[in-house]
């Protein structure tokens, strides 16, 4: 189906995540999809989101959005790896092992950001990813995170 992202396709009981999960009525609601073989993600934080000055966002939002973005991206490249593209069957769902965030510069809220991650090494049930988060060009934070695959048996809807 196309115009949906990965996270469309979480099973029900793994869609109530702050920062990614569809039916979290107070989340972010962030939506990542493929652009060639990195996972993109477009989001616009509002004031509610500032860190200790008004025009800035808060860094564990970046962390958020790092994280969720970097677990959906996972999820969708364990399903290319298998063959599949996301829609094509139940979407399994990662979890964090590991998230390092390095923040560069200030970043603003009010704007669309760009969050970009690139899987580095597909391990069996691990998927280590980098990602970028980037306002008007200017990437402001990078990361690296490790995620890890639910197993099968409690992937179930």
């Amino acid at each position: 189906m196309p115009g949906k992202y990965f996270q469309d396709y979480y099973p029900e009981n793994y869609s109530y995540c702050y920062g990614c999960g569809r039916l979290n009525e107070k989340g972010m609601h962030i939506k990542s999809e493929w652009d060639g073989d990195e996972g993109v993600c477009r989001y616009t934080p509002d004031q509610s989101k500032t860190g200790g000055f008004p025009e800035f966002l808060y860094g564990g939002i970046i962390a958020s959005l790092i994280d969720c973005h970097c677990a959906g991206t996972a999820a969708a490249a364990k399903e290319r790896q298998d063959g599949f593209e996301p829609g094509e069957r139940l979407m399994r769902r990662f979890v964090t092992a590991s998230l390092k965030v390095d923040y560069l510069k200030p970043t603003p809220v009010g704007e669309e950001l760009e969050i970009r991650a690139a899987v580095k090494e597909i391990k069996g049930r691990k998927i280590t990813l980098t990602a970028t988060l980037s306002a008007s060009g200017s990437v402001t934070a990078k990361g690296e995170a490790v995620m890890v695959m639910i197993p099968e048996e409690e992937n179930k809807n």
